[in-house]
């Protein structure tokens, strides 16, 4: 579990970029990370700066800077990048990753596409929007499935809530705790809560792959 000091000093560090790049490229900025943290793979090395504390943080700034960011433009922006991230990790793992591994002969990862194709066939939909709330989960569940072939449509709409409750949940979360401090505290319950979902997700999947 990170630590709430780390996160929270992340999150002044991307607050103090409004400062310095002005609001137009702090949307991008913001739209740009999200977008890049699951759909090209950064999340992986700097789950930080391109996951919950982002959100978070550019919250606060939308909170802090009203004539400046529009809050509904950000929550939107942030749920649409999130979402767009995953399906591009999808769709690379499906047409790229399911292609080059179906070549390799090896018994045991053959055995193993296996198994990931039955688990996403009866637990995929739950993992995608679970995974939202891991910081390297993100970033490899999107390409598991694809890989995985998990049926495109439960997907997609995996995909969609999993980005609205991630996406425009901590992103009005931040916007709230700047003026409702409590907010802060309720966000930590809520994500000992999505941590606990994850680890009964992967003792699912444990379980599964001993079938």
């Amino acid at each position: 579990m990170i630590s709430p000091t780390i996160r929270l000093s992340v999150s002044d560090d991307i607050i103090g970029w409004f400062d310095v790049i002005g609001p137009y490229l702090f949307y991008a900025a913001v739209f740009g990370l999200v977008f890049a943290g699951t759909g090209l793979f950064i999340g992986a090395f700097i789950p930080f700066i391109t996951g919950d504390s982002l959100v978070f943080a550019a919250g606060l700034v939308a909170a802090a800077h009203q004539d400046s960011i529009n809050i509904f433009v950000m929550v939107i922006g942030v749920g649409i990048a999130a979402w767009l991230g995953d399906q591009v990790g999808y769709t690379l793992g499906r047409h790229f990753g399911r292609p080059y591994l179906d070549k390799r002969q090896g018994k045991w990862l053959q055995r193993a596409i296996v198994r990931s194709d039955q688990f996403y066939e009866r637990y995929g939909w739950w993992s995608i929007v679970v995974a939202r709330f891991v910081p390297w989960g993100r970033v490899i569940i999107p390409a598991l499935a694809g890989i995985s072939k998990m049926n495109y449509y439960k997907f997609f709409s995996a995909n969609a809530v999993g980005a609205t409750l991630w996406g425009c949940g901590l992103t009005l979360a931040g916007y709230f705790t700047y003026s409702i401090p409590a907010v802060r505290s309720a966000v930590y319950v809520i994500a000992i809560v999505v941590i606990t979902m994850s680890v009964i997700a992967g003792i699912r999947t444990w379980r599964a792959n001993r079938v």
